[in-house]
């Protein structure tokens, strides 16, 4: 005889007690119970949230009305301004996909994402004119271009057959909220660098989305008194997902152009920012400022950093101004942030260098986040939490992508095992932090032994006349390979070779002492990313 299960009898899903989780909800009711409250602060405009949602029903109104429906992929090469943060709820709206382009990207490489994507439109502001044009060149299709035409900027040109404006012109103020029935239905695509080739458009889902931005907001004790600053790029990851995480909120957007340490701490000083993130590279230039700059700001802003291991002596730098760092990790495939460095008590009471290498770590997973391990990237089986055994980093859970467009391969490849595999080599400590040790690609092998170019890294950072550092593998006939360090100098400072080889040697072992130095600026992504790829073709020439 089979028993009945009496949960399962008689109570099923319907309209009442089951609704597809989309981000989309957030802005209906932020502006529902905050309409008159701060949404958007870009130079002298701001607008409430009522005004915000108003434009983005027009924005996905407008879209319909030019005949784009389900399913259709709007593109922006855009600053962060009020335009793409407005696109990030009024695509999704008219059941669009938000794809935002890296404005660093050359003509070719804006081509290919248009093309493999699918794009009929784009929305480009006229700082990416240029780049805008020469890719269109580049496409044997027709493609509508719309302007975005922001007067805090001069310069560029206009090369669109209308404006933004025109398009929330055309869109009706009260259009119906249109969310989607289905929430594993597509809500934008995210390429990823493509340092190796073509880059690999990621696909993000509404439920990843929701659950996501909730994730920022719980993982930083956000509130609606938070004013966030717009430092990080909204196209990359999303911004983190963070547009949608500040509609959670109902807190207020400061809209950042261009990141310039004078205008990060001018917008900190007048709108009292309260939040930003950013890769190391900005807290670096934050941390090396001026003292009459940071003489602006005498209250205490928490930063939330990703991208690249953060050094240690940076993150020490930021908390001896007072400000807060939380070291987050994640990548394009898996929404931005999905791992933190969660602070406990009992760490409280250590010096400020103890905490700050212990904040360098990549932490425990998120709350919206399934499952986290360190694993062998063969076999799959777990790492001893030893804190030196070192494995893959492996996800699983809701925030991780779909999968890459028209790509099965690399996305059967991706989720093997039943886990995303993320390609960071780390350690797993005994409290369960995860510490990553290298990309796989960017470990040294010398000798036979592994070098850890982060690790490296961290100790030519602690220099302090040191104001950028990368390591990579240089082809060496003995050993292999061996250390090369590129070093960018702080402004004045005058360090040899052998000085930068004396300092390594009081804190590493001798065959971790980086045998050659090239000292310059470094190249970098338009996420603040050192372009590692560069620097490693540029070694082998040395």
């Amino acid at each position: 005889m089979t028993a009945v299960n009496p949960y399962e009898c008689d109570l099923d899903q319907n309209a009442a007690n089951h609704v597809a989780l989309t981000p989309l909800t957030f802005l209906e009711r932020a502006s529902a119970i905050w309409p008159n409250k701060t949404a958007i602060v870009h130079g002298t405009l701001r607008r409430t949230w009522a005004e915000t949602a108003e434009r983005c029903r027009r924005l996905g109104s407008g879209l319909s009305k030019m005949g784009f429906g389900k399913g259709a992929t709007i593109a922006f090469l855009a600053a962060n301004t009020p335009e793409l943060y407005e696109a990030h709820f009024g695509v999704p709206l008219m059941g669009g996909v938000l794809n935002a382009i890296n404005t660093r990207l050359d003509p070719e490489a804006v081509a290919f994402i248009l093309d493999h994507a699918e794009a009929n439109i784009l929305f480009v502001d006229r700082e990416f004119s240029k780049i805008a044009k020469g890719a269109i060149a580049l496409l044997n299709r027709p493609i509508t271009v719309v302007d975005i035409d922001d007067p805090q900027y001069e310069g560029g040109e206009l090369i669109g057959s209308m404006t933004y404006e025109d398009v929330i012109a055309k869109g009706d103020a009260d259009a119906p909220w249109t969310f989607p029935t289905d929430e594993w239905q597509a809500i934008t695509l995210n390429y990823t660098s493509g340092t190796t080739g073509n880059p690999k458009g990621v696909v993000y889902h509404h439920r990843g989305a929701y659950l996501n931005a909730v994730s920022n907001a719980l993982s930083w004790h956000l509130g609606e008194d938070t004013v966030y600053l717009w430092t990080l790029p909204m196209f990359h990851c999303n911004g983190w997902c963070f547009p949608w995480t500040m509609a959670v909120v109902a807190g207020t957007s400061v809209c950042l152009r261009a990141v310039r340490v004078d205008k990060i701490y001018e917008a900190i000083a007048v709108e009292k920012v309260s939040h930003f993130c950013g890769a190391p590279i900005v807290l670096n230039m934050i941390n090396n400022a001026p003292a009459a700059l940071k003489e602006k700001v005498s209250h205490s802003v928490k930063a939330m950093v990703a991208g690249a291991a953060p050094p240690a002596a940076i993150i020490a730098g930021m908390e001896r101004m007072g400000w807060d760092v939380t070291h987050v990790y994640g990548l394009t495939e898996v929404y931005g942030p999905t791992m933190l460095n969660v602070w406990k008590d009992e760490w409280k009471d250590l010096e400020l260098d103890e905490k700050a290498t212990i904040k360098s770590r990549q932490g425990v997973r998120g709350p919206m986040l399934e499952a986290v391990m360190v694993a062998d990237p063969t076999t799959l089986e777990p790492c001893p939490k030893n804190g030196r055994t070192m494995g893959e980093i492996f996800m699983r859970g809701n925030n991780v992508m779909k999968g890459y467009l028209k790509n099965p391969k690399a996305t059967a490849e991706a989720f093997e095992g039943g886990w995303f595999h993320t390609g960071d080599l780390a350690v797993w400590h005994p409290d369960g932090y995860v510490e990553i040790k290298d990309r796989s690609k960017d470990i040294i092998i010398s000798g036979g032994e592994n070098i850890s170019s982060i690790e490296v890294e961290d100790v030519l950072y602690k220099h302090p006349d040191v104001m950028e550092a990368a390591v990579v593998a240089r082809p060496d006939e003995k050993w292999g390979e061996t250390p090369c360090a590129f070093i960018m100098l702080k402004d004045g400072a005058e360090v040899s070779e052998a000085d930068l080889v004396a300092f390594c040697r009081q804190h590493l072992a001798g065959f971790k002492i980086p045998k050659t130095f090239v000292f310059g600026a470094l190249p970098k992504t338009s996420t603040g990313k050192i372009q590692k790829f560069m620097l490693r073709n540029q070694a082998k020439d040395i």
